[in-house]
């Protein structure tokens, strides 16, 4: 496939979660897909990690605000936007602990990179790199304190 080709699939595989048509994702992403971010290990996993995402935040919007191909992956930064109304079930990256949150009403904003490899005209194996901060400050899951304004 051409870079613009495998430019393309990415964008229809975040038409297809914004659209809520994960049934799609089987035409776009490989069985045996590989995300090493969340740990997962099939497309069906795949799947069912993005309803879970939809369950907690069934408005997640996500917006491609840059995205740059080269051989076969493709990378790209987008800011997303959600509602916090359905319960979340997750677990903390850092620490692997589990956490069940009852909805908060709260929004959120995470950005983030995504490296997508792509083999044979579908999504093969992922990567990201996210600011979870932007997604549990607002959630209450941690908190962040601001600096001292005169560090020395």
């Amino acid at each position: 496939m051409s870079l613009e080709e495998n430019k393309a699939l990415v964008r229809k595989v975040i038409e297809a979660f914004n659209k809520r048509n994960l049934a799609l994702l089987d035409k776009l992403v490989a069985p045996d897909y590989i995300d090493h971010y969340h740990q997962l290990r099939s497309l069906e996993e795949f799947k069912q990690f993005l309803a879970m995402i939809l369950k907690a935040f069934p408005d997640w919007h996500e917006d491609i605000e840059d995205i740059i191909a080269e051989g076969d992956k493709v990378w790209y930064r987008f800011e997303a936007t959600a509602t916090h109304t359905g319960e979340y079930r997750g677990h903390l990256p850092s620490t692997g602990r589990k956490i069940t949150l009852a909805p908060t009403g709260k929004k959120i904003k995470p950005h983030g990179v995504i490296i997508y490899r792509i083999i044979n005209g579908k999504i093969a194996e992922a990567w990201e790199v996210s600011n979870l901060m932007d997604i549990y400050e607002p959630l209450g899951i941690i908190g962040y304190k601001e600096f001292p304004k005169d560090v020395s």
